[in-house]
């Protein structure tokens, strides 16, 4: 008992998820539908839809740039033709992403076009920045609970997740670090 109670605790874990896992991870979770994520509309709206593809993440100065190509309109169908605004741009997504609730956010969002610019264009890239600050929220704590109560690794030693908590998350220039400190009960 005396040698347990001179053990100190330890200390939180670093989790770095590489640029390139991230990317993976968006792939396989938001852009499902042919490799795209609709933000208006659906693949079967031809003339009012709104879409994101090809995402790309890196660091830059301690917030998560995002890139991807973005596809809309905005237009009626009259007599089988779209008549409104739509057009096809690269945009750049900064974000600084932070912990709350269970859940990963994202603050401080800035959406811009890479090099086109018009009226359409300023609606799309406010519209969206609105959108991706109230609207994202990736479930960490379940994540990370369902990962380490998996029954299917060593199924005869049950375990419970307990105190989770995130310290900290910043951005490195390959990774997106979360610093975690937990508990894990083994039955």
């Amino acid at each position: 008992m005396l040698a347990a109670s001179l053990v100190p605790a330890a200390g939180a874990v670093e989790v770095h998820i590489q640029f390139g896992a991230l990317q993976r991870m968006l792939s396989e979770t938001v852009f499902t539908q042919e490799g795209r994520r609709y933000v208006r509309g659906t693949q079967a709206d031809k003339c009012n839809f709104a879409y994101l593809e090809k995402p790309r993440v890196e660091g830059a100065g301690g917030r998560l740039r995002i890139r991807a190509r973005f596809t809309g309109r905005a237009s009626l169908d009259v007599f089988g033709r779209c008549v409104g605004l739509g057009d096809a741009f690269e945009v750049v997504i900064l974000a600084t992403p932070q912990y709350r609730d269970g859940f990963v956010t994202l603050t401080a969002v800035t959406v811009a076009s890479d090099g086109k610019t018009g009226y359409y264009i300023r609606r799309v890239c406010a519209a969206m920045a609105a959108s991706l600050g109230r609207d994202f929220r990736y479930p960490l704590a379940a994540e990370f609970q369902q990962a380490l109560e998996n029954p299917g690794m060593l199924p005869t030693y049950p375990r419970g997740l307990k105190d989770f908590r995130v310290a900290e998350v910043r951005v490195t220039g390959d990774a997106l670090v979360f610093v975690i400190d937990f508990q894990v009960t083994v039955k």
